[in-house]
């Protein structure tokens, strides 16, 4: 009975291992899972039939591009709609192999998960209506704020100093997409999430005149590309390619391309420059997480 308990654990462990070589995999198997948001602004979102754009997005394609180097052959690039809720389980089960939306990269999630160099800073912030005169955290008092279930936004609002003697009511959306509904619909007076995915969902709105971005910057995060935990030849192929893509140039053309220029499908144009902290992380490339940040 002993020896059966011990061939099962080496069997298990050995099928961990083989998971986290995700090189490996997709040479077997020929295929790689991507896992995608639909609606994180210009970092990833749906064009609908099945398609995906946006910045991390293609960076995640140019990471694909060098592995079907490494592994000589072309790869099929499966796609699996990830939520803030399922995204880090899916990514640990082996479901997905590198996901390409929105996720922080913070010291509690470093234990499950792997992230590549940092490639985008984020200023997590409030998105109000115009009309309703709401511009900084101390008149949500009483107020219903929204947030993407599974996301740190709304623990950032709550400890920020400034919202203190401050009660607001959390209402949830599933996913991005259906924050921004509460807060068009009147259901949410305010939604709390990174500035990119606010400024995202505010261009592509019925009209964007409406919204606008305001109150003071909750937090500076980091926003990595996901990647499963001890694959250290994966993780050295996707980092290499960041690098080379910032050493380049090309990195700067891909933030131009997806946040100053019109983007499919409504041709509408972000306009988010890019940040003093996103060049700070693209001149000294690091997966230091959020309390990093938070320390300077």
């Amino acid at each position: 009975m002993k020896k059966q308990l011990f061939a099962a654990a080496i069997a298990a462990l050995a099928c961990v291992s083989a998971q986290a070589d995700t090189i490996a995999k997709v040479k077997s198997a020929g295929a790689i899972t991507m896992g995608v948001r639909d609606s994180s602004g210009a970092l990833s979102y749906t064009l609908g039939d099945g398609k995906y754009a946006g910045f991390h997005y293609e960076i995640c394609q140019r990471i694909i591009g060098n592995l079907e180097k490494a592994v000589g052959k072309k790869v099929e690039v499966k796609f699996q709609s990830v939520t803030s809720q399922n995204r880090i389980p899916l990514v640990q089960n082996g479901t997905v192999d590198i996901e390409c939306g929105s996720t922080t990269n913070n010291a509690a999630r470093q234990k499950d998960v792997a992230f590549v160099v940092t490639t985008y800073v984020e200023e997590v912030r409030i998105a109000t209506k115009v009309a309703s005169g709401i511009t900084s955290i101390a008149q949500l008092t009483g107020k219903n704020v929204a947030t993407t279930t599974g996301t740190t936004s709304v623990q950032l609002l709550r400890k920020h100093e400034r919202a203190n003697g401050v009660n607001f009511n959390e209402v949830f959306g599933k996913d991005h997409a259906d924050s921004f509904l509460l807060l068009d619909s009147g259901r949410a007076d305010a939604f709390v999430m990174d500035g990119s995915i606010l400024a995202g969902n505010i261009a592509n709105a019925k009209n964007p005149a409406d919204f606008r971005i305001v109150g003071e910057v909750l937090a500076v995060e980091p926003i990595a590309i996901m990647i499963r935990k001890d694959d250290p030849a994966f993780k050295k192929l996707a980092d290499d390619t960041v690098r080379d893509l910032v050493k380049s140039g090309e990195m700067n053309k891909l933030w131009d391309k997806w946040f100053l220029q019109p983007i499919p499908p409504k041709n509408v144009k972000i306009g988010l420059a890019l940040s003093e902290s996103t060049k700070a992380a693209w001149a000294n490339l690091n997966d230091k997480p959020a309390e990093d940040y938070a320390k300077k």
